[in-house]
């Protein structure tokens, strides 16, 4: 690579972090460089130090935190050497950041439009109409439908999803240089992801623009990374291009998170072992010996130095691993590495046989039973708040699960899946009938829906906002316990949470930590905990792996199913991970603007969709593949409709391939497609299903 193609060049950086538990060094020796129109995709567990690189590039260190030693030179620029004065001018425009969590990083007193337009202005000296057309454009060009109505919304009236893509808006308001994205995708569905990474891609291509890509989906990796870096404990432990990587991932830690991965055909998915070391400890040999399956005696004692290895295709990887260490006859090559085929490099979500979960059923009544449930707000204008429309978050929905079975609730961001959630368990009023082992919540009184609340409890999709941040972890875990009186002295309910967090990963140690200590991934694992303490038999789960990486996410989807055999537990998975769907649940409903339009088998709806929508979801699920992708990947037209003016006809009809003048009249009954070899039949919602 040419000097002057580089954009942004690292070397030798290393941050340190004063902590109460000594020093911590999140991020020791990095050094690597990202060209002009080039991404570098950073991977790795929670805790890893990936967010701490992207703060440390960005000198947005909490005020514990120092760069101690190396050099950031952002277009030639030596960043360290600049007053606070001069990086702000630089952030924004030179370079800008998409936090992971955008509940904590958006002004909750302030209008999107507020937000936007002190990066247009600030930047780009847009001001007044001009500032607002633009903030409308980037709006729309994230996939956020009624652009011009939402710009004067606050923070708190988007779903978490819609949040994370004015994150992205705001990014990319400012045109920089270099965009660091941390998790840019993770809270969104995957058609709207598509929409996203395809904007990504398009300003990428027009501008030259830079970027540093961290995130713990493979499949996003494969679509848009030129060179993938691994971290582990502070440091990177393998660089290599993304053909080079994705043919045969080298460390012993690459391999397990490709392990790790949702997939065909296993109940148990793999596990890393342990957990990632502490920082704040001095390290003699391999940080990654104590959780390696091919340790050797002097991985224990001996620091592995960078290996730089020849792939077959003739290019370079660097890795630092003893496995692959200098000899007298010279360094190993990559040839010798041990083939690892990718998961799901063969066509995505798979047309084969599905992995049944496994389901222990004593009492064929259904657990929940959800009958034309109906939520709706009113959209209130003007000094007298006067009703002036509605809006239709969720449009009639009935559902049915069993104990001991799963049901995925999937659809796009908006969609109306966490109200339905929220609207069952009595979080949110609601028409329509709710029954939980035959009692009717939605009739009883406060005291006697008290009662009831240990048997139904949900896991919420941003853990940091679920979480009360004056409340240590272990007073957030026994709250439930102790009000509803589940378990009666205060040391059997401090032993019952050291048993929970280790049940979801995390160190008893950690339950005298506030949540601001942890990590996302560390938090969703905390809520999780608190969910499971009253042993409850109705879990809806509203993204509960979606801040995860894939090693804890495989732990958490091993955790739930085996309680599920264990306890008999009914689980409403809300997600928008179609892998993870296909892993986990038994059951699939698909909404799309606040109605159910498909619903049966897992193995039915996600290998033989019968609605354009459905088919248009697993369409836009990122594939891990091994050759570079070619051209632009379809993804799903249009926005999707405002709940508060739907379409009429059949809802999906605007956006349809096949949409004929019926569906722009009238919407569709529900067909019941039998199948023989099914005892659960297929439902649609389709004047057309597709064969």
């Amino acid at each position: 690579m040419n000097a002057t193609d580089i954009v942004l060049d690292v070397s030798n950086l290393q941050t340190q972090l004063h902590t109460a538990h000594g020093m911590a060094v999140p991020v020791d020796r990095l050094s690597f460089t990202i060209g002009k129109g080039q991404t570098l995709a950073l991977l790795g567990e929670s805790g890893c130090g990936k967010s701490m690189t992207a703060l440390s590039l960005m000198r947005l260190l909490p005020d514990v935190g120092e760069l101690s030693a190396g050099s950031i030179r952002l277009a030639g620029q030596d960043l360290l050497s600049l007053t606070e004065a001069e990086m702000r001018r630089i952030r924004g425009r030179g370079m800008a950041m998409i936090f992971q969590e955008p509940s904590t990083s958006l002004n909750p007193v302030m209008t999107v439009m507020q937000q936007l337009a002190e990066v247009l202005f600030m930047h780009r000296g847009l001001s007044g109409r001009a500032a607002r057309v633009e903030a409308q454009s980037l709006l729309a060009s994230v996939g956020i439908p009624d652009a011009a109505r939402r710009l004067d919304e606050y923070p708190f009236q988007f779903s978490g999803g819609m949040k994370q893509r004015v994150m992205v808006a705001m990014a990319l308001a400012g045109q920089p240089d270099l965009l660091i994205a941390d998790e840019p995708t993770t809270a969104l569905d995957v058609t709207i992801q598509a929409q996203v990474l395809q904007v990504l891609r398009d300003l990428q291509a027009q501008r030259g623009m830079a970027m540093l890509l961290i995130t713990h989906d493979l499949g996003v990796v494969s679509e848009m990374a030129h060179q993938v870096g691994v971290m582990y404990a502070g440091e990177l432990v393998e660089l290599a291009s993304r053909e080079t990587f994705f043919s045969a991932p080298a460390h012993p830690y690459s391999q397990k998170l490709f392990a790790a991965l949702p997939q065909q055909g296993v109940q148990s998915l793999a596990t890393i072992p342990g957990r990632v070391p502490p920082l704040t400890q001095d390290f003699e040999g391999c940080r990654f010996a104590d959780r390696c399956e091919k340790v050797m005696a002097h991985c224990q004692s001996e620091v592995p130095k960078w290996s730089k290895l020849s792939a077959a295709n003739g290019e370079q990887r660097w890795i630092r691993c003893h496995l692959y260490r200098e000899t007298d006859e010279g360094v190993k090559t990559a040839a010798r590495v041990e083939q690892v085929k990718p998961i799901g490099s063969d066509d995505s979500i798979s047309k084969a046989a599905f992995a049944k979960p496994a389901t222990i059923e004593h009492d064929t009544s259904p657990l929940l039973v959800v009958q034309n449930l109906k939520v709706h707000f009113p959209i209130r204008r003007g000094i007298l708040q006067r009703t002036v429309g509605t809006v239709r978050a969720v449009d009639g929905v009935s559902l049915s699960l069993q104990a001991g079975r799963t049901l995925a609730l999937v659809g796009e961001s908006g969609c109306g899946k966490t109200t339905v959630g929220k609207a069952i368990l009595q979080l949110q009023p609601a028409k329509g009938d709710v029954l939980l082992n035959g009692v009717k919540l939605d009739s009883l009184d406060k005291n006697t829906l008290r009662l009831h609340r240990a048997g139904m409890q949900m896991v919420f999709q941003d853990p940091f906002s679920s979480l009360n941040p004056r409340l240590r972890v272990q007073e957030a875990i026994a709250e439930g316990m102790q009000s509803l009186d589940i378990v009666s002295t205060n040391e059997l309910r401090q032993q019952r949470v050291c048993e929970l967090l280790e049940q979801v990963g995390l160190s008893p140690e950690m339950a005298l930590r506030y949540p601001h200590e942890f990590s996302g991934g560390q938090r969703q694992r905390i809520a999780i905990a608190r969910a499971l303490a009253v042993n409850p038999k109705l879990i809806i789960c509203d993204e509960p792996t979606s801040a995860l990486d894939v090693s804890v996410q495989a732990q958490i989807l091993n955790l739930l199913q085996t309680l599920q055999a264990e306890r008999n537990l009914g689980y409403l998975f809300i997600t928008h991970n179609l892998a993870v769907v296909q892993h986990i649940a038994h059951d699939v409903a698909v909404m799309y603007l606040g109605r159910i339009v498909e619903q049966g088998p897992v193995s039915q709806v996600l290998s033989k969709p019968r609605h354009p929508y459905t088919r248009a979801l697993l369409e836009a699920v990122p594939k891990l593949e091994q050759a570079a992708p070619t051209g632009t990947r379809s993804a799903l037209q249009g926005d999707l409709p405002s709940p508060a003016n739907p379409p009429q006809g059949c809802h999906f009809h605007p956006r349809c391939p096949i949409a004929q003048a019926r569906c722009r009249r009238e919407y569709p009954p529900l067909t019941i497609l039998e199948n023989e070899q099914q005892a659960r039949s297929q439902q649609v919602r389709c004047f057309f299903p597709l064969s």
